[in-house]
């Protein structure tokens, strides 16, 4: 048990470097959640993959440590699940609210989630990206493929010259991909090309397979600050009422941090990642600064200075990052933002796909690795992808967005979270959203809204 349980803080084994110019049936940029799930999929399905990942493992991800019941179900069919469960983590139950006012509401999971241990984890990144990463890499080297770890992507291959419509394909471009120039050991590093026809972007907000796309071919918005966050995060340990290993994970939306909210998940029986996120253009507006804000609300604010009381920070623990929100774009053809082009399907974070309202970024990312895997499996265009992706999480990341504006409005989260704290129906109603999509479309029915809350 002490080997699984230290697991995650060990080297990964990824093999032999392929030689320079390699060709492969498909080259996944980047090993988190997203990248890792697509080139397991594919392995899985026969095809010879390169999986490229600039860090080094072990190697850590400053996120807010929650795996949600969507994400479980690809743990699942990648092999990861049970050695996931063996290993420490927060099994979550409930999420607990609190408003301005400091009225609370806690709103269970479905219970037969729960039972089935399929409601949601909580476990730090650097020890869930580790267990998906081996897995993934070990299905793509059994399948006759290969992986480089500390390799950087320095630029995307392409056939043809910039320009030129070509309204059979979809795009909007006659380029198509062809490969990737990489550094491998790191910025002085070896150069070196490996080619494939089909490449998935999978590392992050700043995926190079993502500039390639949206700025460098189409000349379009990479990152918006009106659906960008800045998110900050760390770790204590000894927090009061967070120390059982099973409960609620908590969302708080404290006076002095709306526009934006305070978090506390619970990681392993006394660890707790204890966060502040906030859309980067009303963060510039409040002209306010992430680390200072949580410092005052730890120290001071009255539902959680005595909680804090006997709690330590981990030192080293503090640090911020951005979450690029799959919120929908006034005016754009493509949802989020541009997501493919001939040869190239983004996905994840690399796609813009974190939820505009809990911030939550491993589910979709792993939905989208998975979708991007079939698409080429399947021989679909880019356009396929584009609008399928969006069909998927469009009506969720469009209802998550229309919470978030709602969220900013001190007095309705006053009333809300006040109505909802004496109202079982409401907590009930809650939970059906948090499990179904066709319960979320009632948070948008006026008839439906005004006979839960006043009746």
């Amino acid at each position: 048990m002490a080997e699984l349980v230290n697991s995650w803080e060990q080297p990964i084994n990824t093999g032999e470097i392929p030689l320079n110019r390699s060709m492969f049936d498909a080259i996944v940029v980047g090993g988190g959640p997203g990248g890792s799930s697509a080139a397991g999929y594919l392995a899985m399905a026969g095809k010879s993959v390169l999986l490229l990942e600039k860090g080094l493992w072990p190697r850590d991800k400053v996120c807010g440590d929650a795996v949600g019941g969507k994400s479980l179900g690809h743990v699942k069919a990648l092999g990861v699940k049970e050695t996931l469960e063996k290993s420490p983590h927060f099994r979550v139950t409930g999420i607990k609210f609190s408003s301005p006012k400091g009225n609370t509401v806690r709103v269970a999971l479905p219970e037969e989630d729960v039972q089935r241990l399929e409601a949601g984890y909580s476990l730090p990144r650097k020890q869930f990206d580790h267990l998906l990463f081996d897995k993934c890499q070990q299905l793509v080297r059994e399948n006759g493929g290969k992986v480089i770890q500390n390799c950087l992507v320095t630029g995307v291959l392409f056939d043809d010259g910039e320009g030129g419509e070509d309204p059979g394909n979809g795009s909007g471009n006659r380029r198509h991909a062809k490969g990737v120039t990489v550094k491998v050991g790191g910025r002085k590093g070896e150069e070196r090309t490996y080619y494939s026809t089909e490449i998935v972007g999978a590392a992050g907000y700043q995926c190079p397979v993502a500039k390639a796309v949206v700025r460098d071919s189409f000349d379009e918005v990479l990152v918006d600050n009106t659906h960008f966050c800045d998110g900050y995060r760390e770790y204590w340990r000894n927090v009061k009422g967070c120390g059982d290993g099973v409960g609620d994970i908590e969302i708080h939306f404290v006076d002095s941090v709306v526009p934006g909210y305070f978090w506390m998940f619970p990681v392993s029986k006394d660890v707790v990642n204890v966060g502040i996120g906030m859309v980067v253009s009303l963060l510039q507006k409040e002209k306010k600064k992430l680390r200072l804000l949580q410092k005052d609300v730890i120290e001071n604010h009255p539902l959680f200075k005595e909680r804090f009381a006997d709690a330590e920070m981990i030192r080293g623990s503090g640090r911020g990052w951005a979450l690029p929100f799959g919120s929908p774009r006034k005016k754009a053809k493509h949802q989020p933002r541009r997501a493919s082009m001939n040869g190239i399907r983004l996905v994840g974070d690399s796609a813009s796909l974190v939820d505009p309202f809990s911030g939550e970024g491993v589910g979709n990312a792993l939905v989208t690795g998975e979708l991007a895997a079939k698409h080429i499996i399947d021989g679909k265009s880019p356009e396929e992808y584009q609008t399928e992706m969006w069909k998927i999480l469009g009506p969720e990341l469009t209802n998550s967005y229309r919470m978030q504006k709602l969220s900013r409005r001190k007095w309705l989260l006053n009333w809300f979270v006040g109505k909802a704290s004496k109202k079982p129906e409401i907590q009930e109603m809650m939970t059906e959203m948090i499990a179904s999509k066709e319960a979320q479309e009632n948070l948008h029915s006026p008839w439906f809204m005004f006979k839960t809350l006043m009746f």
